[in-house]
């Protein structure tokens, strides 16, 4: 992974003049894309004044996972402890929603906006134990870059 390339490429994306949503549309696609084992790429913000999360734009499988209550799930515990969470091995988390018997790991990274959590990027890869320092420092740069348009 050559974070540099892709970072420039996430920079090409945020300035373009496209609609904030295409934008996030394109992110999903150019991640999906380019990272071989980023099998489902997604935003979840947060619904209104819910205490829940909601499907924005995506690429990958269907989910049926398109309103995520707090705390249940990876995505649900990252809107509540504001933390990156990185699961090598979903199997061994009591408290994941699974997408599909495909996903064997996840890695969900907040974004915020003026210091609140507004919502997050998520992936589900089909091979576990795959996530790194790198797939962590790319996700923050991609939610620093949109922190700036949200």
């Amino acid at each position: 992974m050559n974070l540099e390339n892709l970072q420039e490429k996430i920079d090409t994306i945020i300035i373009s003049n496209a609609s904030t949503e295409n934008k996030l549309q394109t992110i999903c696609d150019f991640l999906e894309s380019e990272i071989s084992y980023y099998d489902w790429v997604g935003f979840y913000f947060k619904n209104g004044d819910k205490n829940e999360l909601k499907l924005a734009q995506y690429t990958g499988e269907e989910t049926e996972h398109t309103i995520i209550p707090f705390g249940k799930g990876i995505c649900g515990q990252v809107a509540v402890s504001n933390e990156n969470f990185i699961v090598q091995d979903v199997s061994e988390q009591d408290n994941y929603i699974s997408c599909g018997w495909k996903v064997k790991s996840e890695i969900v990274i907040p974004i915020f906006v003026n210091g609140e959590n507004i919502g997050q990027i998520d992936i589900d890869s089909h091979t576990a134990n795959t996530f790194s320092e790198k797939d962590t420092a790319l996700l923050e740069y991609v939610c620093r870059k949109l922190s700036r348009i949200l």
